[in-house]
């Protein structure tokens, strides 16, 4: 696959709107009306579907939206133990405000990681089945582990600091990805979006107002990920990260370019791609990818999914051609800003909506890279 690095133009983050019906067969399944297997065939015809229209988008690459997850980090807390149940905290959102929007919850790690098993088997598996086509699994990055679930009352005891918890959950995450890559899995993504937190001056200064040392936790960080971008690609998988600023029912957490950060986050992170969104003034411009080395794609998610309304194609033929004055065009990708869904609460498009916004990625994608 890492062949064929340049030839996939129309990219796609990963998670997508459930369909109704799934997102009532896990309610059934959490009331206890509904059981396991009643619930991995609803999240198989989901997904089964999920594909067709992917098929039909015209889209490079495939995903199995992340039905089979809670949340994007929902397969690694479901199949490592460690963790409590969830507790509600406070995240400083920005936005639209979302009235019936469910408190934010996260589970707290007070004991040591372990896993149960295999963490993505079942997904990848059925997607080698069914697919068609290049597919991709998306892991968490430990950081965004240790931002949700690190509490020094809870945690202190089996980790005495944030960077010793990254530190275990990518020995975790190194080893399943590189199962993964073994198994023939093509495409393997590191989401990745806190890091844009180091692009925010508000939140730099919120960590460390927390006793948080944030440059320790930048360089733990990035020893993690790239453990498990190595894995992947010593299984032969093409890499990525996934670089926005958190994403949740049309809400952002973080603001600001990447110009502080570019220089060490785009050289050192050894991944073969780097999914940045720029679907809004938000992220700055395209000057820091002069930081991009020439052997990395950049995918530029130029497309929203925060909202249903479609893009001007001129205007986005326009940001593509500025991006290629800093990066040469042959080094440049498609996607849109963000998944649609980064828990089953999507962002305010219709299950139907969110096609004609992979459509547009694939598109101009054949019609800028013919």
């Amino acid at each position: 696959m890492e062949g064929d690095v340049n030839a996939l133009r129309a990219d796609q983050v990963g998670s997508l709107l459930r369909p109704s019906a799934l997102i009532q067969a896990r309610v059934d399944f959490s009331a206890g009306r509904l059981d396991r297997q009643g619930l991995r065939a609803e999240e198989d015809r989901a997904i089964l579907d999920a594909l067709r229209h992917q098929r039909d988008c015209g889209i490079d690459i495939f995903t199995d939206g992340e039905f089979r997850r809670a949340s994007s980090m929902g397969a690694f807390l479901d199949g490592v133990d460690g963790f409590e149940e969830p507790e509600a905290v406070a995240v400083p959102w920005r936005g639209i405000a979302v009235a019936e929007a469910p408190s934010h919850t996260a589970r707290v790690v007070p004991g040591k990681l372990r896993p149960r098993g295999r963490i993505n088997e079942v997904e990848a598996t059925f997607l080698r089945r069914h697919a068609g086509g290049a597919f991709k699994i998306a892991l968490p990055s430990p950081l965004l582990l240790a931002e949700e679930a690190y509490r020094s009352h809870v945690t202190a005891e089996a980790y005495t600091s944030r960077v010793e918890l990254i530190a275990d959950a990518a020995s975790i995450l190194a080893a399943e990805a590189g199962r993964l890559a073994a198994e023939g899995v093509p495409y393997i993504q590191v989401d990745a979006p806190s890091y844009t937190r180091w692009a925010d001056p508000n939140l730099v200064d919120a960590g460390r107002a927390n006793g948080v040392d944030m440059a320790e936790l930048l360089k733990a960080a990035l020893a993690a990920d790239n453990r498990i971008l190595d894995a992947a690609r010593a299984g032969g998988a093409l890499t990525a990260v996934h670089l926005c600023r958190q994403n949740s029912m049309g809400r952002w957490l973080a603001e600001g370019g990447c110009d502080a950060i570019a220089a060490t986050l785009f050289t050192r992170l050894r991944c073969d791609r780097l999914l940045l969104g720029y679907e809004s003034p938000r992220p700055g411009g395209f000057a820091p990818l002069r930081f991009v080395p020439s052997t990395k794609v950049v995918v530029l998610g130029l497309i929203t999914t925060r909202t249903g309304d479609m893009e001007s194609r001129d205007e986005l033929l326009r940001r593509i051609d500025e991006a290629s004055h800093v990066v040469p065009l042959e080094q440049l990708a498609l996607s849109t800003q963000c998944g649609f869904a980064s828990s089953q609460f999507g962002d305010p498009l219709t299950y139907e909506g969110q096609w004609p916004k992979l459509e547009l990625v694939a598109s101009l994608a054949r019609e800028v890279w013919p």
